[in-house]
Order: structure tokens, then C-alpha cells, then sequence
């Protein structure tokens, strides 16, 4: 701790005003925590100097754990028990897990997010993350002589609700209290913008070690709002090792791998990546347990030969995220690179191809997100000086909606919506009598429930009997900062309220925040088509209800052949909203609408002469001339 800092006047609290707070870059590979010291961010070290804390947690059989560079020297040998990459596990279950059967961890089978049996017990990713961040506290109290009033903690833009989640609960159980969950892209581009007072359009190319995100932001006067964002939560890094540690088996023509073997070789891998970055020849030797010897040269062409599949996937979210927010490749100022991923020398070719620029590297990839969280994490603990104040304005990722009748999905939050926000829409009961009604909410971009991933459901309760439709039923959505749901339901008219806090118990699979997207647009004839049908099977339900409902009442009016062609128009009705048919459903629609037509037109006689039973022409005439005075005032 420095015993005297010196800064400009304005530019730094009064030692006694003034808050601790930092912020956490929680990453795939490595994670690292920063502050704002006399008006400057920076990253805090370690004892020996290091800035990067290796996201590696390994656990003993006493029930104590290691994280960090300690446990990152041990992976190899007891690869079981370390567990690297836990990000990649946050919020997730277990068949949402890549590569799973080369991984050397046993799995636990409980439903929900997935755990890891241990030396020292089961635990869950988020435990294991919990272990890495309270690392960090430990080093950020150390080096500031004090405890932290809170934290920004930084998380993938395409992280969904269930990964939010997981990472907020992990940071409460290493005992930091969280001032925001902070999109990394935003992160990123606030420490760009503040650093070099840039203006304009920047896109954020973010690959990490197990996560990719794009966003597009427009930088202006101190305001960071986010246009569109983009990515896949499960590409990053770790899977350009998969490729190489597949090569190795390949070239090297290896038998069945050891688990330690196998964790030693992707090691090897990780370490080839990165020394490619620097050179056109990596060596990758390696003695297996079972005397086989590993010694191959892998070169910067065959590396990007083996990986251009997955390059090719990072492009294709940046052209979408280009379509949403209604820009060109010529509307963008330039291109911040973020993850130590993109230090690779084809990742900075591609992106300068496509984006036809050279990319900003001006500032430290791994660090840069860091610095970002820093300073808004100065900020929201209330350490403001001349010229801190700033506007964030980022977005969700995916639309927010719920379940209405016939499985359709009313999608109440659009993508892309500007966080945090509040959106309510109307809704009504389907059946007479209702009191209840059941709420479904759903994430995703498709028009049937089915294509989308379920979040939360709950009831409302106590809704007075009415009849269909009378039920004014207001649903809410609400997403904080943090991009986190909460969403209430009340019926207006007795004021009767419910409502949950949207906490999923796993995430989105690897390719299905993608793959929405993409199915949206290539699905959209179909999900009109399908819309249309559903559409057209609820109104033939309302139909047949209603004319059940008649027949219940005013069966009478009607002679025995007639109430059997309506009965048969009922059958056939119900038959054809089973089926796929939307024109036979409309057709038989029609037919039961003309067999009622005269029920209808008696119904409508007998309600008449209910209403005027017992009354003479005078007591009406007087009746319809009050009336008439009436409008008249």
C-alpha cells in the first residue's frame, strides 16, 4: 500500500470520503481485480508481481482448497480434483457441457445446474467460482489496507438470467458485496472511451477463454449505450486447445488417453496457442504414463487450418449484431479487442479483414476489462469527481415473453431492449368462471413455446368469476441492471397481485442463444404459418365453448334434427382443430356459424322478450324518453 499518493486537485476523494470498491474480471482462464487509485485504474498485483490469477481451483483431501497458480501446478497431476475453466459450468447443466466426455471430472447427476464430486465433497460451479473470487477480495483488501464496500463484477453480454445468477450468488459466497453485474463488452468500451476520449460507433470483439461476445456501442459525451450484442456463451479459447489436442492425438496416432495424460496434453496444448502467438513454430513434447513420448512442431499455418471453423463462428454473430443495430461494416470508427484469445495472430487478421481496419490494441486485452468494472465500481460507490459522471445504456440479449393459449409465445421485453427496464402488457381469462390463471415465462426469438427455454411459472389466484374476457390482467416485466427478471401479475379490478424473481436452475445449452437467433430468421415463414393455425385453433375453441354454453342454456329452442347438425358442426370442428389444416379449420368454422345462425337469431328473440315481460307501451316510451333526455345533458 502506498504511503502517499499524490493527484490532481478534484481528482481523487478525501482519504476519509473515500470508498473502496474494485472491479473483477471473473474469466474462463484467468480473472483479475482493479481499483481506481488517484483517479487512475489500475490492476492490482499479487505478492510476487503477478497481475493474472489463473481461474484454477484444486481441492484436498482435508476439505481445504488451493486457487490460483498453486492449483494450476498441480492440474496434471491430480486433474480430478482441479477443476479449470468453471465458468464454462456456471449456470449450466450437465449435457449443456462441450466436450464432456474428455473432461476428466465426475459428474454429479442431480437435476438442475451440475455439481462435481470431489476429495472434499460435491460442489458446484458456483462454490468452486466463490473460491477464485474470495481469492481476489483477499488480494484487493491486502493491497488497499481495508474492507471493500462492494464490487462490479463482470459477465458475458450473452450470459442468460440462470448464469447471472450463479455469478451474483458465487461473489455473496466469497463475501463481496455486488454493486452491478457489468456486461464485459460495455466494461471494455468504458475503458476505452474514458482512456482515449474516443466518440462514435465501436464495435467490442470479445473472445475469452470460454466466452465470445460482440457488441456494437455509440460513444458520445460520456454516454456508453450499446446498440446491439451478440455472441456464443460457449466459444472462447478453450476449444482452439481442443482443436490442437485433437491434432495431437491425430498426428501422434495415441492410444486411450489417462485422464492425467489427457489433462497434460491440453496443458501442452494451451501453452502451444500462445506460443504461436509470438512464433511460427511451437514444440509440443510431452512423456506419457505409458512411456509413449509426444514430440511434434505445430505451425502457424496448420494451427489456423484447424481452427478456421471456429473463427468463422465468431463472424457470424458480429454480422447479426451489424444487422440489429442497422449499421455497415463503414459505419464502424474501430474495433476494440478484448480476451487474451485475441492476442492470436489469425483472430486480429480476421477481425481487420472484415471490419476493414486495423483493430485497437492500444490497451491491455486481459486487463482492459477489468479497468472498465474499475471505474464504474468507483462510481457507484459514490467516489465521484469532476467529470466522472457517465451514462451506461446496455441491452438484453434475448426477447422475454410468456405463454399464451395454444402454446404461442407474447413476447414482452424485445431483444436488444435498453436495461434496466419495465414493459406490461394486458391480458385476459379464456374460460367463464375463471379464477386463476397460470403464467408460463419463456426466453427466445421463435413464436411457439416449444423453440423457446422455459424460465419460471406461477399462478395468480383469487381473479373474480367473470366471464371470458371481462378479467383485466396486467402482466409486468421488469429487468434490473444487473439483466436479471422479475415479473408480477394483477387483476385490475380486485387488485389481487403475484409475482416472481426469475431464478432458472441451469442455463441455455452451448449453441441455443445462437441457434435462436438464427432460427428466428430462417424460420419466419414457418412460425407465421404455424402462428396463424394456433391463432385459428383458439378462436375454434371459443366457438365451440360458447356454443356449448348456448345449447346448455337454450337447448330447448331447438327441434331434434337441428340440434343434431349442430352437434355434428361441433365434432367436426374439434376434429379439425386436432389436425394441421388450417383451411379445413377455418372452413369448419364457418359451417358450425351457419348452422347457429337461427339459434342465435331465437336466443336473441327470447332474451328480448325476457327483458320487456310484464312492462306496457307507456312504462317503455317513458323508459326510451328519459333515455333521450339523457343524452341530450
Amino acid at each position: 500500500m502506498a504511503l502517499l499518493q499524490i493527484a490532481e486537485p478534484g481528482e481523487s476523494a478525501a482519504p476519509h470520503r473515500h470508498r473502496l470498491a474494485v472491479g473483477i474480471d471473473l474469466g474462463t482462464t484467468n480473472s483479475l481485480v482493479a481499483t481506481v487509485r488517484s483517479g487512475l485504474a489500475v490492476v492490482l498485483n499479487d505478492e510476487l508481481g503477478r497481475p493474472l490469477l489463473p481461474s484454477v481451483v484444486r481441492y484436498l483431501p482435508d476439505g481445504s482448497c488451493a486457487a490460483g497458480y498453486e492449483a494450476q501446478a498441480q492440474q496434471a497431476i491430480d486433474p480430478r480434483n482441479t477443476i479449470v475453466s468453471v465458468k464454462r459450468f456456471m449456470g449450466r447443466g450437465i449435457k449443456d457441457v462441450p466436450y464432456r466426455e474428455d473432461l476428466p471430472y465426475r459428474f454429479d447427476e442431480a437435476p438442475g445446474m451440475l455439481r462435481l464430486q470431489t476429495v472434499a465433497g460435491v460442489k458446484s460451479p458456483v462454490e468452486i467460482s466463490a473460491e477464485i473470487l474470495r481469492t481476489l477480495r483477499l488480494r484487493a483488501e491486502s493491497a488497499l489496507g481495508g474492507t471493500l464496500v462492494g464490487a462490479v463484477i463482470t459477465v458475458p453480454a450473452y450470459f442468460d438470467d440462470a448464469q447471472r445468477q450463479a455469478t451474483k450468488d458465487a461473489a455473496k459466497l466469497a463475501g463481496l458485496p455486488v454493486l452491478r453485474l457489468l456486461n464485459e463488452p460495455t466494461a471494455a468500451a468504458i475503458a476505452y472511451g474514458l482512456d482515449n476520449g474516443a466518440e462514435g460507433v465501436y464495435a467490442v470483439y470479445d473472445l475469452g477463454g470460454g466466452t465470445f461476445d460482440i457488441s456494437i456501442l455509440r460513444l458520445a459525451r460520456g454516454v456508453f449505450e450499446v446498440l446491439a450484442t451478440g455472441g456464443d456463451s460457449a466459444l472462447g479459447g478453450d476449444d482452439f486447445d481442443q482443436r490442437i489436442f485433437c491434432w495431437i492425438l491425430e498426428s501422434a496416432q495415441l492410444a486411450p488417453l489417462s485422464v492425467e495424460d489427457a489433462r497434460m496434453l491440453l496443458t501442452r496444448a494451451r501453452e502451444a496457442k500462445e506460443y504461436l502467438s509470438f512464433h511460427g513454430v511451437a514444440p509440443i513434447s510431452a512423456r506419457l504414463t505409458s512411456g509413449e513420448i509426444v514430440d511434434l512442431r505445430l505451425t502457424t499455418e496448420t494451427f489456423s487450418e484447424i481452427t478456421r471453423t471456429l473463427l468463422a463462428k465468431t463472424l457470424q454473430p458480429v454480422k447479426k449484431a451489424l444487422r440489429d443495430a442497422g449499421l455497415t461494416v463503414g459505419d464502424i470508427k474501430g474495433v476494440v479487442m478484448v480476451g487474451g484469445a485475441t492476442r492470436m495472430p489469425q483472430v486480429q487478421r480476421a477481425v481487420g479483414d472484415f471490419f476493414r481496419q486495423e483493430p485497437l490494441n492500444n490497451l491491455d486485452p486481459e486487463k482492459v476489462v477489468a479497468l472498465g468494472a474499475a471505474m464504474q465500481a468507483n462510481l457507484l460507490a459514490g467516489n465521484r469527481s469532476t467529470g466522472d459522471d457517465w451514462l451506461l445504456l446496455d441491452v438484453i440479449p434475448l426477447s422475454l415473453g410468456l405463454e399464451t393459449m395454444g402454446g404461442l409465445v407474447e413476447k414482452i421485453v424485445p431483444r436488444n431492449s435498453t436495461i434496466p427496464t419495465a414493459r406490461a402488457q394486458e391480458f385476459t381469462t379464456f374460460r367463464d368462471g375463471q379464477t386463476a390463471l397460470a403464467l408460463h415465462i419463456v426466453q427466445g426469438e421463435r413464436e411457439l413455446v416449444g423453440d423457446c427455454r422455459s424460465l419460471a411459472r406461477f399462478e395468480l389466484r383469487g381473479i373474480p368469476p367473470l366471464v371470458a374476457g371481462a378479467a383485466r390482467i396486467r402482466v409486468t416485466f421488469q429487468v434490473d441492471a444487473d439483466g436479471l427478471l422479475a415479473v408480477s401479475a394483477r387483476e385490475l379490478g380486485s387488485g389481487v397481485e403475484t409475482g416472481v424473481v426469475v431464478k432458472p436452475s441451469y442455463g441455455l445449452s452451448d449453441d441455443e442463444i445462437a441457434a435462436m437467433l438464427k432460427d428466428s430468421l430462417a424460420h419466419v415463414k414457418d412460425d407465421a404459418q404455424l402462428r396463424a393455425l394456433q391463432e385459428a385453433r383458439v378462436e375454434a375453441e371459443r366457438l365451440i365453448e360458447a356454443v356449448r354454453s348456448a345449447l346448455a342454456a337454450d337447448g330447448d329452442l331447438l327441434a331434434a334434427d337441428e340440434r343434431s347438425r349442430i352437434e355434428r358442426g361441433l365434432l367436426g370442428l374439434h376434429n379439425a382443430a386436432a389436425g394441421d389444416n388450417r383451411r379445413q379449420l377455418v372452413v369448419a368454422m364457418d359451417d358450425l356459424e351457419a348452422e347457429t345462425k337461427e339459434f342465435a337469431a331465437r336466443r336473441m328473440d327470447r332474451s328480448i322478450r325476457r327483458a320487456f315481460a310484464g312492462r306496457n307501451i307507456s312504462e317503455l316510451a317513458s323508459d326510451l324518453s328519459l333515455a333521450k333526455r339523457g343524452e341530450g345533458a
